[in-house]
């Protein structure tokens, strides 16, 4: 499933960067890996003149993909912004929101189970009253991943559910972080 996500982001990327290419005569390798660990090593041994740290870590992101967990790339809870369902969208709620840098806020109610999500575009699209509560403009819409899903997992979720933004549940199914596809691609693409 990831190698059909990289192959798609390949042929996306291929025509645009055509045009940067410098075609030469193919030269055969001198030497060819037999493992693993010896390509790696090629990797290590290789002058930063030709692969720079930036590619190095684009290689290593790739090769550890099939390892890697949710958890890893995820924002922690700690560092979320919330909104409660009751909460006037006054000046001071909007500014806390904005302030974030994030565009999705969980919706949750007193008792901080989540109701639903609001995006940005929601807020930037309406006029908003200074009596409109969180709830009206909230997407029931959440879709969830867990701490130790797979990225591979978290592709193929994002392709069946063509959603960008997950809230991450631990092993109990409490709220834990969010991860989005940007997480993913900042990771894959550096």
């Amino acid at each position: 499933m990831w190698h059909e996500f990289l192959c798609k982001i390949v042929k996306f990327l291929d025509p645009k960067l055509e045009k940067y290419r410098v075609h030469k005569k193919e030269v055969k390798p001198k030497y060819t890996p037999k493992s693993l660990e010896d390509f790696i090593g090629v990797l290590q041994r290789t002058p930063k003149s030709i692969l720079s740290d930036k590619d190095r870590d684009r290689i290593a992101a790739i090769m550890s993909f099939e390892e890697r967990k949710v958890e890893n790339l995820m924002v922690p809870k700690s560092k979320m912004v919330f909104v409660n369902s009751k909460d006037i969208l006054g000046p001071l709620v909007l500014d806390k929101l904005y302030k974030s840098g994030f565009t999705n806020f969980p919706v949750v109610d007193n008792h901080e189970k989540v109701k639903g999500i609001i995006h940005t575009e929601a807020l930037n699209a309406l006029e908003i009253k200074k009596t409109d509560r969180a709830e009206k403009y909230m997407s029931k819409d959440v879709n969830y991943l867990h701490l130790d899903d797979s990225l591979q997992f978290a592709v193929s979720e994002i392709e069946r559910t063509n959603s960008y933004y997950f809230l991450v549940l631990d092993n109990k199914e409490t709220l834990a972080g969010f991860f989005t596809i940007q997480m993913l691609l900042d990771y894959l693409l550096g």
